[in-house]
């Protein structure tokens, strides 16, 4: 089941969830809004290998703006750090991103129970589109999780995105084994 606004708010007085910083009226019928945080980054390479470490270049949005293309992979970041310690949360990305032709998560949409940081954003464009730091990006949905949880992500032996970070973060695909 999804949560509704007065259960995330419940949640939160609780200590389950954390949203930091909160803002009141980013705070839905039934989901949280998100925004974009500071910096974006680019992979280095052109030619990207699932089995080495891809590097990227981060830079910090100007106040101006900054115009994406498609044809590339920009990881964004959200603004807000958030823990999840009795939920799954789903990242969304917002209609009104989407009607401006911009992705924000193809693929990584749930955070599994536990996880704690800021949410990197696999961002790209259908069309050159200009974005801004602060500018609402996605949506977080909440939903209950049914049974005990005995692999927390945040104490998970080999979880990759732990470390907190204010930046994205890339790739780490490398340290799977296959």
């Amino acid at each position: 089941m999804v949560l509704s606004d007065s259960k995330i708010l419940e949640e939160i007085e609780k200590g389950s969830i954390l949203i930091e910083p909160f803002d009141p009226n980013a705070l839905g019928t039934n989901s949280y809004d998100v925004h974009l945080g500071r910096h974006i980054a680019l992979y280095k390479n052109e030619v990207l290998d699932a089995k080495q470490h891809n590097e990227i270049d981060t830079f910090e949005i100007p106040d101006d703006g900054v115009v994406l293309h498609p044809g590339k992979i920009y990881l964004g970041v959200t603004k807000e750090y958030t823990e999840t310690l009795e939920h799954v949360a789903f990242l969304e990305g917002l209609s009104s991103v989407g009607r401006l032709g911009i992705s924000i998560n193809a693929n990584s949409r749930a955070g599994d129970v536990g996880f704690c940081n800021t949410w990197t954003l696999e961002i790209t464009v259908a069309q050159p589109v200009k974005i801004y730091k602060g500018m609402p990006i996605g949506q977080l949905f909440y939903l209950s999780v049914e049974g005990d949880i005995s692999n927390y992500y945040h104490v998970k032996k080999d979880a990759k995105y732990i470390n907190r970070s204010m930046k994205p973060v890339e790739s780490m695909m490398y340290k799977n084994k296959f």
